[in-house]
């Protein structure tokens, strides 16, 4: 009798610590589910707004590379936030007058990611805000040009105005100095 009276006694305290468990779980998971879920969404197609948007100066001739990789994404792209991705794909016309689409993915933890594209390698960081309001992804690409060793980096600031209106602030270091831009899409 007094086994079946201990065995019930563990029993007990295991039924707590389930319960126990179980309760802070509850109150755990929405939490966590509501830190991901506190950060902003940049999915969707996004056309430029070019009467709200402010390039900056044209490039200085030669300096080319340096706009395009300053200047963004071009009129239009598409972006794809999943998870811990945000994947952005851009088609643009070349200097031949063919079309292009690059594919840039971005992990959205503060790793590296690597994106090559038909201009070279880049390496990119991507990192939230404390808020979840604003991304910024730092980019850096090395390329020869007329037998030069180049290198650049840009920072791009993604924030949405409201549900619609998405603005990328960016600083791109070329070697030709510092281009600033702010490019405002509006969602399709």
């Amino acid at each position: 009798m007094k086994k079946n009276v201990r065995n019930l006694g563990i029993t007990r305290i295991n039924i707590l610590r389930i319960v126990s468990l179980s309760v802070i779980m509850a109150f755990i998971i929405p939490v966590m589910t509501n830190a991901q879920a506190g950060k902003v969404n940049f999915a969707g197609t996004w056309a430029l707004n070019a009467s709200k948007s402010d390039m900056g100066q044209p490039p200085v001739q030669g300096q080319g590379q340096g706009q395009r990789m300053g200047g963004g994404l071009g009129s239009n792209f598409v972006a794809k936030q999943e998870a811990n991705l945000l994947t952005v794909e851009s088609t643009r016309i070349n200097q031949d007058g063919e079309t292009i689409t690059i594919t840039s993915k971005y992990t959205l933890d503060g790793k590296e990611s690597i994106n090559t594209t038909p201009r070279g390698e880049s390496k990119s960081i991507a990192k939230w805000s404390a808020d979840g309001k604003t991304l910024t992804i730092v980019t850096t690409r090395t390329f020869d040009m007329n037998g030069e060793t180049r290198t650049m980096t840009s920072t791009q600031v993604w924030s949405l105005t409201d549900a619609n209106t998405l603005s990328i602030f960016t600083t791109a270091t070329t070697p030709n100095g510092e281009r600033k831009t702010t490019a405002v899409y509006d969602k399709k």
